[in-house]
């Protein structure tokens, strides 16, 4: 049986470590844990997931709740709440709801203080097979050519033999592969892992040179001004393709090349299959200069790199490549950055600054003393304390993961800064007794924008945006510098204004100017309709952040005109249900999308909810409000829980991933919040 293990591999010689792994999930088979009736149940939930794989694509974390069950019983006393339609929740109700989801809700809290979840959703963690016989790019996505190809050639080479028959899933998938042309159609990320593997010839690829690195850094495309995750995931490409290294062609490969090539591979026009993507997977398309540029480095500069002398040029640039390898890898206690070129190392401090904050948001501190501590503790020992670079900052993850920020928060700042939303938690905490959540953090400077005023998520933004002519993703979008986003803005607002409360004349000026700027890029980030919208999904998460941060600046709904226009957005999209539910679509299309069925999403209605309450509606007109708290409440599980919808995480606009705390974080946080205004209003 599986199970989570967590915090452990102190002494583990193949692992480092620069916190004793606090925050590490690790995932383990053993056949003999738990009792025949627990074996049993699991058994029966994987068949209950595979009969209903193509309607419920989550894994709702359901193996990791099942096994925190065992080991934190929750028992229940207090009964589950229905509003009746048409009835306003009373404060016994909300608070009864609450209390409830508290509960369980401490129950999923691991022993370092941090809630583990899964991270998941896009296909370099979990693919998630159709109904078609193709994978997606993401859990809920239509089948692509990148996710069906590699998911198939996955399961070859882990021993799944092909059978002809209709019947057979990769008869299935090959059929679907083939009848689009072959894997010769496959993003230009798959070209180069299907070389690597000796099912496609370097020659189909267009030209990754490692040379860019031997540029001067002043240079705007020198690799260094990228975005992180940009130039983390080209550089090993890079390496790659300047040895054009290819493994073993064994037999397993070789039956490959027949079965998802539409030509022998000897007959294959490799320089056209170059520029070649299926329509599927076509997110991104090149323009004209990119089609020019990429022939002339394959016809002329490549030619020359291969041979004496630029050969010598090639060696001194793969040293480089690799020497920048090697510090990724060291730096991150070989972690890295992403999925992509390593692996994923979790939300793990995102998560638990965003739990805390919502726990505070009830004023239920009393019966959540235990909870807190725990999560204060893990938020302080995840500080960078001793780093080359990066001084009292946090990640998303944990101390080892090493890259300052997180997801959605003021991530680009440097040395000896905070991230900001981990700030608002740690100063939220700070106003409650030590003998509550234990010592305070220590205070550092922590903020670094850039001059429009904008945050971006983990460094500066180094270069210019017409860099994006030149992405070669075909299925990402804006990925070739990190901008300035209004979310990571918002965050940093809100912890400077409540930094600024409790410190009020540290750098009174520096922070008092940050925070003009940060509040003018805000508003030049609305959108004509009055919303925001970068990362989550999409509008009603970037609208809760871009409210949040106006109103922590001072702009209010009453002397701001960009509050009042985001308010009348949210509004205009609250459904008959009383919440609110959007598509991950409305990232993809940049346009407001309803899921499908307009059905209510309790991670959207609970944005809608914090930004509207921020904004003073409850004040003004609250039976918007009533009608998504009764969402909320009558959504609640029989054991506390609150049950897992769509996906709710977007990166780059395609790339949609899971964030399975939302579940619990925001129906919580919205309903505090309400509960708050319903005990202002008696």
């Amino acid at each position: 049986m599986w199970r989570l293990k967590v915090g452990e591999g102190v002494g583990d010689p193949w692992l480092r470590t620069a916190n004793n792994h606090l925050g590490r999930e690790v995932w383990e088979f053993d056949p003999d844990f738990g009792s025949e009736e627990d074996r049993k149940a699991i058994e029966e939930a994987r068949a209950n997931f595979t009969r209903h794989r193509f309607e419920k694509k989550h894994s709702s974390d359901l193996i990791m709740r099942m096994q925190f069950a065992r080991e934190n019983p929750c028992a229940l006393s207090i009964p589950r709440v229905i509003v009746k339609d048409g009835e306003d929740p009373s404060l016994e109700a909300v608070t009864q709801t609450l209390q409830r989801a508290l509960k369980f809700y401490s129950t999923l809290q691991a022993h370092d203080g941090h809630w583990p979840g899964d991270f998941a959703g896009t296909l370099f963690y979990m693919p998630g097979l159709n109904e078609d016989g193709g994978w997606g790019f993401h859990i809920e996505g239509p089948s692509t050519m990148f996710g069906t190809a590699l998911n198939y050639i996955t399961l070859r080479l882990l021993g799944e033999r092909l059978d002809v028959k209709e019947s057979c899933p990769l008869e299935k998938a090959r059929k679907w592969i083939l009848d689009r042309g072959g894997v010769i159609f496959i993003p230009s990320w798959g070209k180069m892992w299907l070389s690597v593997l000796g099912l496609y010839d370097w020659s189909g690829n267009n030209p990754l040179p490692p040379e860019i690195w031997l540029f001067p850094t002043f240079l705007p495309f020198h690799p260094g001004k990228l975005w992180c995750h940009c130039r983390m995931v080209y550089t090993p490409m890079s390496y790659l393709y300047g040895n054009r290294f290819v493994g073993p062609i064994t037999e397993t490969v070789l039956e490959l090349r027949k079965e998802l090539l539409p030509l022998p591979y000897d007959q294959v026009d490799w320089n056209k299959a170059r520029n070649l993507c299926a329509k599927e997977d076509l997110y991104y398309p090149h323009p004209l200069i990119q089609d020019v540029f990429w022939t002339a480095l394959h016809k002329i500069v490549e030619p020359f790199l291969m041979h004496w002398p630029g050969s010598v040029l090639r060696e001194k640039a793969l040293h480089t490549v690799m020497q920048h390898i090697h510090y990724e890898d060291e730096n991150t206690h070989y972690v890295c950055i992403g999925v992509v070129n390593k692996g994923n190392n979790g939300g793990q401090v995102w998560d638990a600054s965003l739990a805390i904050q919502s726990i505070l948001a009830t004023e239920l501190v009393a019966d959540c003393k235990t909870t807190l501590r725990k999560a204060h503790d893990f938020i302080k020992c995840s500080q960078f304390m001793a780093s080359p670079h990066f001084k009292r900052c946090m990640d998303l993850s944990t101390t080892d993961y090493r890259w300052q920020g997180s997801d959605c928060t003021a991530e680009g700042l440097k040395v000896s800064k905070f991230s900001a939303t981990k700030i608002k938690a740690v100063l939220l905490l700070a106003k409650l007794p030590s003998n509550v959540v234990g010592e305070p953090l220590a205070v550092e400077k922590f903020y670094d924008a850039n001059k429009c005023g904008g945050f971006a998520t983990y460094e500066l933004s180094r270069s210019y945006a017409w860099l994006e002519i030149m992405n070669p993703s075909k299925i990402f979008a804006d990925i070739m510098i990190d901008y300035p986003f209004t979310e990571c803005t918002s965050s940093v607002v809100q912890a400077l204004a409540a930094f600024r409360k409790v410190y009020p004349h540290y750098r009174k000026e520096d922070i008092d100017i940050c925070i003009s700027k940060s509040l003018s890029f805000i508003k030049k980030m609305q959108l004509p309709d009055g919303s925001y919208g970068n990362w989550g999904i999409c509008f009603t998460y970037g609208t809760w952040f871009g409210i949040e941060g106006l109103v922590a600046g001072g702009m209010t709904y009453q002397n701001c005109s960009a509050t009042r226009k985001a308010c009348e957005f949210l509004l205009s999209k609250q459904l008959e249900s009383g919440g609110w539910g959007e598509s991950y679509l409305s990232c993809q299309n940049m346009e407001y999308t309803n899921l499908k069925g307009n059905r209510s999403h309790f991670a959207n209605t609970s944005w809608a909810m914090l930004a509207l309450l921020s904004a003073g509606q409850a004040e003004r007109d609250p039976k918007p409000l009533h009608r998504a708290a009764r969402v909320l409440i009558n959504g609640q599980m029989n054991n506390g829980d609150f049950p897992q919808q769509e996906i709710m995480g977007v990166t780059n606009k395609y790339c949609m991933n899971s964030y399975s705390a939302y579940r619990n974080v925001f129906p919580i946080w919205a309903l505090g919040e309400y509960r708050k205004h319903m005990l202002s209003a008696f």
